[in-house]
C-alpha cells in the first residue's frame, strides 16, 4: 500500500484486490503467454535451467579518483567475490568528452574525480585495467552515453588487441545510454540525438560481426525510473529505444534482423519499492520482447528472442537520514530481482546517498549477493512465482499498460522524435513532480525521512573522499601526452574519423585508429560535435 487510506495499490497506481484467484487468470494460456523456462515467450526466464546451471553475474557499479584508484577498488571487488567489474567515468570530463584542461572542466575541477575517474586516452585505460584479466572477466568498460561508448570500446578493444587477446573472446555490455544523457540528466554539448543513434548502430554493425560475444548497448530504463516513472513506462521506453535500433539496423541494408538483436537485447531495469510489480514487470517486459521481436520483425534465432535483464537496486530510494536502513532496503530489492530471473545484479551501497560506496559498503553489497546465491536455496527453481494468480495477473496487467504507453510514444513519431520535441522530458518532469509531492505529503512513506525520525541520528557513517588532486594529476597527464605522442599521426587519424563521420561507413575502425594514436576523448568529442551538431535540450513548458 503506497498510501495513507484504505486504497492499496502498486507503486503505478494499479489497484489491488484482497486476494486472487482462478478468474484473475481466467484468459491466460499457458503455452502462448508462459511457457516452460527458457521456452517462448520467455516469461519464466529466457533459460531452462535457470541459477541451477548459472547464477546471476555480481556487477557492482565501481569507480572514482584516478585510473589507479579505480582499478584497486575493481581488484578488491573482484578478489572478494564480484563476478564481473563496472567501470564508471568521470562525469564532468568523460561524459562530457572534455579533456582535463578544457575550461568548464577547470572551473569546477573539485568535481573531477567524485563519481569515476577521468579516462581522456587509451593511456588511461592501460592504466585501469593493468593486472585485470579482461580475456576472462566480464565487463562494462564505462561507456555510459553514446558520444563517450565508441571511445571508451575502442580503448578497451585496443588494451586487449596490444595484450594479444582476439576481440572474439571479449565478453562484456556496453551501454550508449540515452535515457541518462538525454533524459533524465541532460548534459552539457553532447551531440544530437541523431548522432547518437549514428555512433550506437555503428557499434553495434562491428560487435556483431567483430566482437560477437558482446552486447554493444544496454537499454536502461533504470536511468529513467529513478526519475519516478511508473513500470509499465519503463517497460515502454526500453522497447521504444529498442525499435529505434532496430529499424536504423534494417534500413541500412547491411545486417538481418537475427545478425544484430541479440546485442540490444541486454537491458537494464531498475528494482525498488514495490516487490511483486518490479518482480511482473520483468516477467512482462520479457514476454513483450519476444512478440516484437517474433511478431514484427520476424526475428527466429532464439538468442534474439530472449531479453536478458540487468538490475540495479533503486539507488534514489536510498536515504542519507538512517542510512543502514538502506541495507534493509537493497536486500529486499536484491531479492526481487533474483525472484525474477534476473541475469545480472548490482546492488546500490548503503552509503551512496552519503557519498561514493567505501570498501566496506561496496562489500556489504556483493556479501547481499553472495547470501541470497548461497544461503536462501532460490537459485533451487526456476521462477518460483510462476502460477500465482497475483502474479501472473499483475504481469499481464504491467504488459497491457507498457504496450499503450508504447503506443502513446510512437504516436509521437518514435523515441528520438519524443526526445526531440520534449514530449519524453514533460512525461519525466510530471512523474519527478508527483513523486516530490506524494512523499511531502506523507502519501508515500519513506522510513526515517517522512515517518519514524528521530532526533539524533542512530549511526554515523562518515563520507569517503577521493584523491583532491584528481583533476592536476588528470591535467598533467593529458598535456604531457599530447607534448610525447606522434602529433602528426594522432592529426591524420581524427582527419581520417572525421571523414568516416561524414560519409556512411562504420566510424569504429577509425574510432580505435585514433584512440591508438593516442587522440584524447576531447578531441574526439570534438570531431563529434562539429560533424554531428550540439544537442539543445528541449525545455520542459
Amino acid at each position: 500500500m503506497e498510501s495513507g487510506n484504505s486504497d492499496f495499490k502498486t507503486l503505478s497506481g494499479i489497484p489491488l484486490k484482497k486476494v486472487y484467484r482462478p478468474e484473475d487468470v481466467a484468459g491466460l494460456d499457458y503455452n502462448r503467454d508462459l511457457g516452460d523456462p527458457g521456452q517462448a515467450p520467455f516469461t519464466r526466464g529466457p533459460y531452462p535451467n535457470g541459477y541451477r546451471e548459472r547464477l546471476w553475474r555480481i556487477f557492482e557499479l565501481t569507480g572514482y579518483g584516478t585510473p589507479e584508484d579505480s582499478r584497486e577498488r575493481i581488484l578488491y571487488a573482484l578478489n572478494h567475490g564480484e563476478t564481473g567489474f563496472i567501470m564508471e567515468v568521470d562525469q564532468l570530463t568523460s561524459y562530457h568528452m572534455f579533456d582535463a584542461d578544457h575550461p568548464d572542466v577547470e572551473a569546477r575541477s573539485h568535481d573531477v574525480g567524485l563519481c569515476g575517474p577521468p579516462l581522456q586516452s587509451l593511456q588511461d585505460y592501460e592504466m585501469i585495467l593493468e593486472g585485470i584479466p579482461i580475456d576472462e572477466t566480464y565487463c562494462h568498460p564505462g561507456g555510459a552515453i553514446p558520444q563517450f561508448s565508441p571511445f571508451a570500446h575502442s580503448c578497451y578493444f585496443s588494451v586487449a588487441q596490444k595484450r594479444g587477446i582476439s576481440l572474439s573472446q571479449l565478453r562484456g555490455t556496453g551501454e550508449g545510454d540515452f535515457l541518462l544523457s538525454y533524459l533524465s540528466c541532460p548534459i552539457k554539448d553532447q551531440i544530437t540525438p541523431m548522432g547518437g543513434m549514428r555512433v550506437n548502430c555503428d557499434l553495434i554493425e562491428f560487435c556483431a560481426t567483430q566482437v560477437p560475444k558482446w552486447v554493444p548497448v544496454s537499454i536502461p530504463g533504470y536511468n529513467a525510473r529513478e526519475s519516478g516513472i511508473t513500470a509499465a513506462q519503463e517497460v515502454a521506453i526500453v522497447l521504444a529505444n529498442a525499435i529505434e535500433y532496430i529499424e536504423e539496423l534494417l534500413r541500412r541494408g547491411r545486417l538481418n534482423i537475427d545478425d544484430f538483436a541479440s546485442g540490444i537485447g541486454g537491458v537494464n531495469f531498475s528494482c525498488g519499492r514495490d516487490f511483486f510489480e518490479d518482480i511482473c514487470k520483468m516477467r512482462a517486459a520479457r514476454r513483450m520482447w519476444h512478440k516484437l521481436l517474433s511478431e514484427r520483425y520476424g526475428a527466429k534465432d532464439p538468442r534474439s528472442l530472449r531479453m536478458r535483464i540487468h538490475v540495479v537496486t533503486a539507488a534514489s530510494n536510498l536515504t542519507y537520514q538512517q542510512p543502514l536502513n538502506n541495507i534493509v532496503r537493497t536486500t529486499s530489492y536484491s531479492l526481487a530481482a533474483a525472484l525474477a530471473g534476473v541475469q545480472s545484479l548490482g546492488v546500490s551501497s548503503y552509503d551512496e546517498a552519503i557519498s561514493v560506496p567505501a570498501p566496506e559498503a561496496q562489500l556489504l553489497a556483493i556479501r547481499t549477493q553472495q547470501v541470497l546465491q548461497f544461503e536462501s536455496n532460490i537459485p533451487a527453481v526456476v521462477d518460483p512465482l510462476g502460477g500465482s494468480y497475483f502474479v501472473e495477473n499483475l504481469t499481464s496487467e504491467v504488459e497491457q499498460r507498457a504496450w499503450e504507453y508504447l503506443g502513446q510514444i510512437e504516436k509521437q513519431g518514435g523515441f528520438i522524435k519524443a526526445l526531440d520535441s520534449g514530449w519524453l522530458h514533460r512525461e519525466i518532469m510530471k512523474a519527478m513532480t508527483e513523486w516530490e509531492m506524494n512523499v511531502n505529503r506523507g502519501d508515500m512513506k519513506v522510513v526515517g525521512v517522512n515517518c519514524f525520525r528521530m532526533e539524533e541520528e542512530p549511526h554515523k557513517i562518515p563520507a569517503f573522499r577521493s584523491n583532491p588532486k584528481v583533476w592536476e594529476i588528470s591535467k598533467e597527464r593529458v598535456q604531457k601526452l599530447r607534448r610525447e605522442r606522434d602529433n602528426v599521426k594522432t592529426q591524420a587519424a581524427l582527419d581520417k574519423l572525421r571523414q568516416a563521420c561524414q560519409g556512411d561507413e562504420n566510424i569504429i575502425p577509425s574510432v580505435m585508429e585514433a584512440v591508438q594514436a593516442y587522440a584524447t576523448a576531447g578531441e574526439v568529442g570534438n570531431v563529434f560535435r562539429e560533424v554531428f551538431g550540439v544537442w539543445k535540450t528541449p525545455l520542459p513548458v
